[in-house]
């Protein structure tokens, strides 16, 4: 059997689908598209963390479906301007996972893992799939991936 982990952007995932639908991912269907008929070794969810009650209900919801959902407290600069992105984390972890897999799964639609895919498939023979929205995933994370699924009608709520 297939043995397959899962890395989500939540907030590449969130943003990128309210830009181009004005809806919400589906995190059941999908779980329900990228776990069949294969084994989990893991599946971790990155978002970030500001104590917001619908956000936590959120957070909850994913790890009911079976994420282990990691947080990062958004941080507030002098100028006014907020950052908490989770790219480094998720690229690391990813590939220290990506020996323990067949296939890697990431939704993200941003370009710098496109190094990332390349690089697990040329260290370990690891497939990678990415599920991102078109027009808004970066070619290059695209050109890298062995399998891209686009995130359209099917994947929303």
């Amino acid at each position: 059997m297939e043995k397959v982990s899962i890395f989500v952007d939540v907030q590449n995932i969130y943003y990128t689908c309210r830009q181009a639908y004005k809806r919400s991912f589906d995190y059941n269907k999908f779980w329900a598209q990228a776990t069949g008929d294969r084994e989990l070794v893991g599946a971790w969810a990155y978002a970030t963390h500001r104590g917001d009650e619908k956000q936590m209900q959120f957070q909850n919801i994913l790890r009911a479906i079976g994420f282990e959902v990691k947080l990062k407290p958004v941080l507030n600069r002098k100028d006014g301007t907020t950052k908490a992105d989770w790219d480094v984390g998720i690229a690391l972890d990813a590939y220290e996972a990506a020996q323990e897999c067949d296939t890697l799964i990431l939704l993200s639609g941003d370009g710098d893992f496109g190094f990332l895919m390349h690089r697990i498939n040329q260290r370990f023979g690891t497939k990678g799939e990415v599920y991102g929205v078109p027009g808004l995933t970066s070619p290059l994370l695209i050109e890298q991936a062995t399998t891209f699924f686009p995130i359209e009608e099917s994947l929303l709520l």
